[in-house]
């Protein structure tokens, strides 16, 4: 059962969000999509009728973490930004929730169809990596390409410490121990500062207990059809990023891999340096 908020937490929450959007590329527009899974709150930003790319933001973030994303990708790609279903940010848990795999793909096959896409590209930092990666090896015909940021529950698990030091904030969860959290798992790297206010604000957000694992399997990984591109962390706190990536190269004929030296998990997706984002943009186009 999601907890509750208080009046003065939610609009803190509803400024730090406001505040972050307030910096998307314009024109940007949102809609709300009907799904079995409750309301989600998308944003819009590219032309019309460029080719589609479904954003999906790590747990506990919410779709405006895609602001410089949008900024680049959005001169040539139609992005669709989703606060996920059950998670922090605009998104309702008016449905029905989400207990499985099997769930969250039944959303996004009704976030597509909302959407009026037979298909989509998608790009996915950490938990909504892992998410795009599930979706791509159930319905390879409705995912384009693949890109997955620092992906986690993918390759491998996590650091026994990343999962100490986030104990504290998932246990009593409140924005200053967010914030400590963030602040050591980024170790001083740049990180937009109304974007680290929100995601920590976003720890005390009423939320459905997110789907884990399981990790896919070698066999199912050795499956996979749409074309993927997997970016990791140089100093990721979460994994071993060289260790992952050896991994997924190992497991997905053909994946392509790079790592971000500079970059740890939750400077992403906003610290996507532009040769980064360039190098994404030509990959959507095939």
């Amino acid at each position: 059962m999601p907890r509750a908020l208080s009046r003065a937490g939610e609009t803190d929450f509803t400024a730090a969000y406001d505040a972050v959007l307030a910096q998307w590329p314009r024109p940007t527009t949102t809609s709300e999509l009907r799904t079995p899974h409750g309301t989600t709150h998308v944003l819009h930003h590219g032309p019309e009728d460029g080719p589609p790319v479904l954003l999906l933001p790590g747990g506990g973030s919410t779709a405006v973490s895609w602001g410089a994303t949008a900024a680049s990708l959005g001169a040539t790609h139609r992005l669709h930004a989703v606060d996920l279903a059950g998670g922090p940010g605009r998104s309702r848990s008016d449905g029905l929730p989400i207990r499985t795999a099997a769930d969250l793909r039944a959303w996004l096959d009704a976030v597509l169809d909302g959407l009026g896409l037979a298909s989509a590209a998608f790009l996915g930092h950490s938990y909504g990596a892992w998410i795009a990666l599930r979706y791509a090896l159930a319905a390879p015909d409705r995912t384009d390409r693949l890109v997955l940021l620092d992906p986690t529950g993918c390759f491998a698990g996590f650091r026994p410490t990343y999962l100490l030091h986030a104990l504290p904030m998932l246990l009593r969860p409140s924005a200053a121990r967010a914030e400590a959290f963030l602040t050591w798992e980024t170790g001083g790297a740049e990180h937009d500062r109304a974007l680290r206010r929100l995601d920590a604000l976003a720890a005390e957000q009423p939320r459905q207990r997110p789907v884990t694992g399981p990790r896919p399997t070698p066999a199912e990984l050795a499956a996979l059809r749409p074309p993927a591109l997997l970016f990791f962390a140089g100093r990721s706190r979460v994994h071993d990023a060289r260790r992952v990536a050896d991994r997924a190269r190992a497991t997905v004929p053909g994946v392509m891999t790079e790592t971000l030296p500079a970059a740890t998990h939750h400077t992403l997706p906003e610290g996507l340096p532009p040769a980064a984002l360039t190098r994404i943009a030509a990959f959507l186009k095939g």
